[in-house]
């Protein structure tokens, strides 16, 4: 599927492609390697790795989709990798910059024949954002005796992403706006609350805003934070609108099997671990009572290639098309 959408008067057009996620996936030369699939898809277990962690989606899936599904195979996830492109035409030409990755999610289901659609969202990642938190923020407070967050810090992006998710080409292929799963900080405490939802679980709050939380919101989103069942911690929902009435029970499982599975992989010291998490509960990479999964992942080349990838935004993005972006920026407003 590619879509081209001038979005913006003459200014920014942007391509949309969808690369289907199952066991043959590999990583397109353009793709962003920091995004959690792309990692998963190299290697000499590349399609064991993709395999184990396609069919605990599909196992998480019909757990909590356990009405009408007695054998607990009713439903079958389907992932596809929705890549966005951004052209800006100047006086040096044409040039397609990348600009956001994520995973979308379609359910069939195996008992009626139905397509459902999913959730965009999962697995969100972007190269401004790499630039923002990898090399912006790094830069700013190097040999700084306290942390500090630079004037303005995320407008660009949440801008950009607004633009997107407002355009033509994002309502032509998606009904509901993107729902982003993350983890929650190491450095927050959450507290569980009554408030029970039949498919995402015991709501928890947290004690105080994060920088995430922060820099989301310049992208029109709040955050809930959710403990499914049969989890055994919370994950923040990053959304707009409202989470609990907006989308289909399916469409909501569809997220939490996707990102649990994911969380599993590559936070498994909070999201595998061999304890529940409690009424008050602090997450840490530095849990060490967890159990592995079947799938190999590399945290250590992410978080390298997030730092490479952000200096990538920064010479093909940032610097040379500093003004044009500033006055977009300064004039972009949602109509």
């Amino acid at each position: 599927m590619e879509n081209i959408q001038n979005t913006t008067g003459d200014d920014f057009v942007f391509t949309l492609k969808s690369t289907c996620l199952d066991e043959n996936y590999q990583p397109a030369s353009q793709t962003r390697l920091t995004t959690n699939f792309a990692n998963l898809a190299r290697g000499v277990n590349r399609k064991q790795n993709l395999r184990n962690a396609l069919n605990m989606i599909n196992n998480r899936f019909n757990a909590l989709a356990h009405v009408d599904n007695p054998k607990g195979d009713r439903y079958h996830v389907e992932l596809e990798i929705l890549t966005v492109t951004m052209r800006i035409d100047d006086e040096n030409g044409i040039n397609d910059l990348p600009m956001i990755e994520v995973l979308k999610t379609n359910i069939f289901d195996r008992k009626t024949g139905q397509q459902i659609e999913g959730v965009a969202g999962n697995n969100f990642s972007s190269y401004v954002r790499d630039y923002d938190f990898s090399v912006l923020l790094i830069d700013y407070n190097k040999d700084k005796p306290s942390f500090t967050v630079p004037e303005n810090f995320g407008d660009l992006h949440g801008k950009l992403y607004k633009c997107f998710v407002n355009s033509a080409t994002y309502k032509e292929h998606f009904k509901m706006s993107p729902i982003i799963c993350l983890s929650v900080s190491g450095n927050k405490t959450y507290t569980r609350t009554e408030y029970q939802h039949p498919v995402l679980g015991f709501e928890y709050q947290q004690d105080q805003f994060s920088l995430t939380d922060e820099y989301f919101a310049k992208m029109g989103l709040k955050v809930r934070f959710f403990m499914p069942p049969n989890a055994v911690a919370p994950m923040a929902f990053y959304h707009s609108g409202d989470l609990l009435s907006d989308y289909t029970d399916l469409g909501l499982i569809s997220s939490i099997s996707t990102m649990e599975t994911f969380q599993k992989i590559y936070r498994p010291e909070i999201y595998n671990a061999n304890s529940v998490a409690g009424k008050i509960y602090q997450p840490s990479l530095k849990h060490e009572d967890y159990s592995l999964t079947r799938v190999e992942y590399d945290r250590e080349e992410r978080s390298r290639l997030a730092v490479e990838q952000g200096r990538y935004a920064e010479e093909h993005f940032i610097k040379p098309y500093r003004d044009i972006l500033e006055q977009w920026s300064a004039n972009f407003s949602i109509n």
